[in-house]
């Protein structure tokens, strides 16, 4: 299924809300308002989520430049998220770019699900009631 302006701005919002909530649940802390990037261990890092029936999350090019990993929440069918941190140099060399056609065409790279499990490290796993 394709996005449109309406449903991608609600996926933008579930996002940031979700990396918050994902950010308090590892003691990560938030580096700027409306960001999802956060500091946790010294590092500056990125989360994205996906929801159960999403297999991929998307890093804009700009943010890849300042971090140093992206942190992959990904929704399971109980409702809680395993959490995968993918460094960015891991992260650069699976993404793709974004299918989309509108703003964020050109400027955001596609790393699937799979590619988290199989090249990233499990961080942690963030039960339902605790999000």
């Amino acid at each position: 299924m394709t996005q449109d302006r309406e449903s991608g701005a609600k996926a933008s919002q579930y996002g940031r809300e979700c990396g918050k909530r994902i950010m308090d649940a590892i003691g990560a802390m938030s580096t700027k308002p409306g960001s999802n990037e956060c500091s946790l261990g010294g590092e500056l890092l990125s989360v994205h989520c996906a929801r159960k029936n999403t297999d991929r999350v998307g890093v804009t090019y700009k943010a890849l430049e300042r971090i140093s990993a992206v942190l992959g929440a990904f929704e399971q069918e109980d409702g809680s998220y395993v959490i995968w941190r993918m460094s960015k140099i891991e992260y650069d060399k699976r993404m793709t770019g974004t299918r989309s056609l509108g703003a964020s065409k050109g400027r955001v790279g596609m790393v699937k699900r799979i590619d988290f499990e199989r090249y990233g490290v499990r961080l942690a796993v963030a039960p339902a009631n605790s999000l």
